[in-house]
């Protein structure tokens, strides 16, 4: 089903159209915005996608205007989609109180605790209707689609091309939540989110979906900075590792000694991060 896509701005971008959008969603059931970069093979054929899943605080814009992707994306021939991090101006009470939760932080799952589970359906939205409105309103190889994210938005990547593997065949993260089960930031989401059955937490944790048997069916990319003020205490990549190694889960994860948690260090290796994604898709590795 075609919906109707209003287009806010659009822009010359690298031979290709910046684009930023909006729509009312049935699944939220507010307004809600997306960004799309198509590069300029897309004026001639169907292109692979990479969505790419912003991290707290962020919107649609944060990722098209600050890690320089475009560039890249346009001489690989990959379309770029990108999101907001949550539904806004819900009306739920205290929606707006702490920036590490309700808006802007949506975590990329569907709420099932009141009154979070009216409006907070993040995965439905990204896997059912965004999805839908990718691959039949812009020429978007449906075959050929990877996820990747930061922070937040990491651990929505991961978590996602493990739930749904048919629907996204390669998946990288900068800096993502590994194991939010195991930190604050997670811990306080799940909370709110999905309630105290930790048994719900584990379905959207990367590190214990893995650990459960689920596979993504290629190598996984991580990048992750030594400088990050937050590698300790939230991002935990080594609980990550170890479960991949033990399961057979491929994965390169790297470590960059005097890089931070900021687009600056998503910037300086966004280029590995799509020629990763268009490897994969094109089926050369």
């Amino acid at each position: 089903m075609e919906r109707h896509l209003e287009i806010r701005s659009q822009h010359g971008c690298f031979g290709g159209t910046q684009g930023f959008y909006q729509h009312d969603s049935s699944i939220i059931g507010l307004p809600m915005r997306f960004s799309v970069y198509q590069p300029p093979q897309a004026q001639q054929e169907a292109v692979p996608v990479v969505f790419f899943l912003a991290g707290l605080t962020c919107t649609e814009e944060t990722f098209m205007i600050k890690a320089g992707a475009q560039r890249y994306a346009a001489e690989y021939g990959l379309m770029l989609v990108t999101l907001d991090t949550s539904p806004r101006d819900t009306g739920i009470p205290g929606e707006t109180d702490d920036w590490d939760f309700g808006a802007g932080a949506g975590f990329y799952l569907d709420a099932i605790e009141q009154p979070w589970s009216v409006r907070y359906l993040m995965e439905s939205y990204i896997t059912q209707e965004l999805y839908d409105i990718i691959i039949h309103q812009f020429p978007a190889d449906k075959n050929r689609i990877g996820i990747s994210g930061h922070s937040m938005g990491g651990h929505g990547a991961l978590t996602l091309a493990l739930r749904h593997p048919n629907q996204f065949q390669s998946a990288s993260a900068f800096a993502p939540i590994c194991a939010p089960m195991h930190c604050p930031w997670g811990q306080k989401a799940f909370r709110f989110y999905l309630g105290e059955n930790q048994a719900y937490w584990r379905n959207h944790d990367a590190t214990a979906l893995i650990e459960a048997g689920h596979q993504i069916s290629s190598a996984i990319l991580i990048d992750q900075g030594l400088n990050d003020p937050f590698l300790s205490e939230q991002l935990h990549p080594k609980r990550l590792e170890e479960v991949c190694e033990k399961t057979g889960q491929q994965l390169t994860l790297r470590y960059h000694p005097g890089y931070d948690h900021s687009y600056y260090f998503i910037s300086t290796f966004i280029g590995d991060h799509l020629r990763h994604h268009r490897d994969r898709l094109d089926g050369t590795l």
